[in-house]
């Protein structure tokens, strides 16, 4: 480290130790529901996103951040616990009568903040469970309101945040909340008359109800600018120009959430941050490890005058990074038991070893961008969406390759209802069907039937369309991302790990990487 940097981290140091003496320290984390980079910030010309982009001029812009899961309740509970969803037990979505939970022996955010005597708070949408791993002390979430009065009435989301924030003054506590959006999800074959992105609901049309703070914002549908995982057609576009309504339905409630904050007298206190929790519900996106389903927007406004501000970070960040980074902020130390001893057998009646967290604090990016580092990487786990989307996937992302263990390659990939009907992929089945140009990078066959393995250079190849795996250029590149894929699942204790060679044996043992090698051979 030059003495430049160091002298740049040391004052940041000392400016959080001096910040603590004179107030408390509180974070605030803004969560969009299906967000990407329909952002003016991330270059996005369209879409009207004047609160994000004033707040990224705020903040550290993280070019390369990414979900460790892109699916909505296992990305939550990631987030919230700092581990990949196969460590953390949420594999799926929290809802139904086939409801995921998070493990009971697994620390929550809330809680191990709460023991440090650190108010917390969830407003919007939680999705999450079961509660002992996940209780917050203020909660006003879809648990106790309609998911729409709490997610999308940004009024209502206001008068949350003010109440929260009037009590915190009363308490004279630090404070974690966490404001969980639920724009922009699609509203899915339940509510159709309120339009795929619920767009037309709360917009004081006749039958929609009124948000009275909300100004919606319409788009031309053959006006706009799509990425490439998006099939550029008619139905597509119309898809797109509602999913953006709901953008600056969402970027309108920062927007208020911000001046709740300030008002508050909050703002020279707080630690914000805002990101998504998985990409958007469109074709390659939402449920994919392909970068459009895991690369997320990120930014961390710091209150410490000394920090980047409108500066961009390309440090590879995942969503693990959070919970170290919160706890960074807090001076808390995450709760550790301890482990069995090495090499002790374990009894098929002894618990596991407690997980341990394999994110970092990204406080020090606040003050010094990192040399850079071609090996850095992050990691992917998903193994389901809804309960009926069974198709594990891991993933090891480096800043130039990406390779991508599909473990049950032999199944068509699955795709999830929300997604099912929307006007996009009607379209794009319309199109196979009567063999027209699906006008898309690719095929639903190829969308549908994937190999075991795929290997991307993300230089050459930025849509991930050209799989190296097999290749024999590809050989040392392949067999180095395949270790520490496989290493990092023996560290988290996955246990689809030995998939699709071999089982993980229900005999009480943990078994090694070498186990799983063997059975795979």
């Amino acid at each position: 480290m030059s003495k430049v940097i160091l002298v740049i981290f040391v004052v940041g140091v000392l400016w959080l130790q001096g910040s603590a003496e004179a107030a408390h320290r509180n974070v605030l984390l803004l969560l969009a529901d299906d967000g990407g980079f329909e952002i003016g910030a991330y270059r996005n010309k369209i879409v009207q996103t004047p609160s994000l982009d004033a707040l990224a001029k705020e903040s550290l812009i993280f070019n390369n951040a990414y979900a460790s899961v892109s699916s909505c309740s296992p990305s939550r509970a990631s987030i919230l616990t700092g581990m990949p969803e196969h460590q953390n037990g949420m594999y799926g979505l929290h809802n139904g009568i086939h409801n995921f939970n998070a493990l009971s022996n697994i620390k929550g955010l809330s809680s191990v903040l709460g023991n440090a005597g650190i108010r917390t708070g969830l407003i919007g949408k939680k999705h999450v469970g079961p509660s002992e791993v996940f209780k917050f002390d203020y909660e006003q979430t879809e648990e106790n309101h309609p998911i729409n009065q709490v997610g999308r009435n940004i009024t209502n989301i206001k008068l949350f945040v003010r109440e929260f924030l009037n009590e915190n003054k009363q308490k004279d506590q630090p404070f974690f909340l966490m404001v969980s959006f639920h724009d922009p999800h699609r509203c899915g074959h339940i509510t159709p008359q309120f339009g795929p992105f619920c767009e037309r609901w709360g917009s004081g049309e006749e039958g929609m109800g009124l948000i009275p703070d909300w100004h919606p914002i319409y788009y031309v549908w053959d006006e706009l600018i799509l990425p490439y995982y998006i099939p550029d057609t008619e139905w597509a576009r119309r898809d797109v120009a509602a999913q953006y309504t709901t953008i600056s339905r969402l970027d309108q409630g920062v927007g208020l959430v911000l001046d709740e904050l300030k008002n508050a007298g909050f703002a020279e206190d707080t630690l914000v941050v805002y990101t998504s929790d998985n990409g958007p519900p469109l074709p390659a996106a939402r449920t994919n490890l392909y970068d459009p389903g895991m690369a997320e927007p990120m930014f961390i406004r710091s209150p410490d005058p000394k920090s980047r501000k409108n500066q961009v970070t390309y440090s590879m960040t995942s969503h693990l990074d959070l919970l170290p980074t919160f706890l960074d902020w807090f001076n808390v130390s995450y709760p550790v038991k301890e482990d069995l001893s090495q090499g002790e057998s374990n009894s098929i009646d002894q618990k596991p070893p407690t997980p341990q967290l394999t994110g970092k604090s990204l406080l020090p990016l606040l003050y010094a961008e990192p040399p850079t580092d071609p090996d850095q990487a992050v990691f992917a786990s998903q193994s389901y969406h809804e309960v009926t989307m069974t198709y594990p996937m891991r993933a090891i992302r480096t800043r130039r390759y990406k390779l991508i263990h599909n473990l049950a390659y032999q199944l068509p990939f699955p795709i999830d209802q929300d997604f099912a009907v929307s006007w996009t992929f009607q379209d794009m089945l319309n199109r196979s069907i009567t063999n027209q140009d699906q006008r898309w990078y690719k095929s639903l066959h190829q969308y549908y039937n994937r190999p075991e393995w795929e290997l991307f250079d993300l230089k050459l190849d930025p849509t991930e369309s050209r799989n190296l795996a097999g290749k024999s250029s590809s050989k040392q590149t392949f067999e180095q991302l395949q270790k520490r894929l496989w290493d990092w699942q023996a560290l988290t204790d996955d246990p689809f790990r030995c998939l699709p060679g071999g089982v993980l044996l229900d005999k009480g043992e943990y078994l090694n990487n070498a186990t799983c090698l063997a059975l795979r051979q």
